[in-house]
């Protein structure tokens, strides 16, 4: 039987809205049929952190820490907690949300396009299994991403392996997640408020128990380019597809500009929750 095929793209490494551009303008062109199924890995030209859609990042973020650390900030279409990108592999999936691969419910959504990365991950030796926590009300979740696993999310000793995203607009399903190397514990944890030094630490401990990345499991320095084949392999056996290189038009990286520069690139979108306070529009 003729295996489907989605279109793949690296689109390597960019800064942060230029990111978060790419995956709303994907999505926006598969809802109009211009592109078909879409795979995407990308990286981040400097560390970079990404809040939910919804997250009080006034309540929560310390914007000093950002400009000690030189990093890009930028809010996602997605939601969930605040995610430090770095030393890490990230990859989004867009796909009609009516598509017969994907289930009607978020979490079994998240089951099925998560089933890849576990795939991937198994590949490179890692003993990595789906968590399945009892579900966790709002106000028990961390502003920290990778501090509790969520629903379908993916451990390696117990320590949770990576962080995903889900949102349907238009029709269309897109999710994207974060699947660290390594992990710079000291600036991550200078990105977020804490009533106290104390309290900062004992957190800042909390996560080397809860987080862990690739290099801890494999102790193999794999990078960036190393990880895209083992992680499409993983999509493309655990979805049934085949995969076709995707390069991207002039005409989309016009709509990729635009949108980096009157959304992803702009105070109004990233400080929303400050813009609430002062009335800005």
């Amino acid at each position: 039987m003729l295996k489907e095929t989605w279109a793949f793209l690296n689109s390597g490494f960019h800064d942060a809205a230029t990111n978060m551009a790419i995956d709303e303008t994907l999505l926006n062109w598969h809802s109009e049929g211009k592109i078909p199924p879409i795979i995407r890995f990308y990286g981040w030209d400097k560390p970079s952190l990404s809040v939910g859609h919804f997250q009080n990042e006034q309540k929560t973020i310390n914007f000093e820490g950002i400009h000690k650390h030189d990093c890009h900030f930028v809010r996602r279409l997605t939601g969930g907690s605040a995610v430090l990108h770095d030393h890490e592999v990230t990859y989004s999936i867009i796909v009609n949300e009516n598509h017969s691969k994907i289930p009607h419910t978020v979490n079994e959504a998240y089951y099925v396009l998560a089933d890849g990365l576990l795939k991937g991950y198994q590949s490179l030796g890692i003993d990595a299994t789906f968590a399945r926590p009892q579900q966790e009300s709002g106000d028990n979740r961390s502003a920290v991403c990778f501090e509790t696993p969520a629903i379908y999310e993916i451990l390696a000793d117990g320590k949770k392996l990576s962080g995903n995203a889900q949102t349907r607009r238009k029709g269309v399903l897109l999710q994207h997640g974060s699947l660290p190397i390594s992990y710079d514990t000291t600036m991550l944890f200078d990105l977020f408020r804490f009533p106290s030094e104390r309290l900062r630490n004992r957190q800042q401990e909390r996560f080397a128990r809860k987080a862990t990345g690739i290099y801890e499991q494999v102790k193999e320095a794999l990078e960036y380019d190393d990880l895209i084949p083992v992680f499409l392999e993983g999509f493309k056996e655990r979805l049934h597809i085949e995969t076709e290189a995707f390069k991207p038009t002039d005409a989309l990286w016009e709509d990729v500009t635009h949108l980096r520069d009157t959304k992803y690139a702009t105070k109004t979108w990233n400080n929303k929750q400050k813009n609430r306070k002062t009335g800005v529009k």
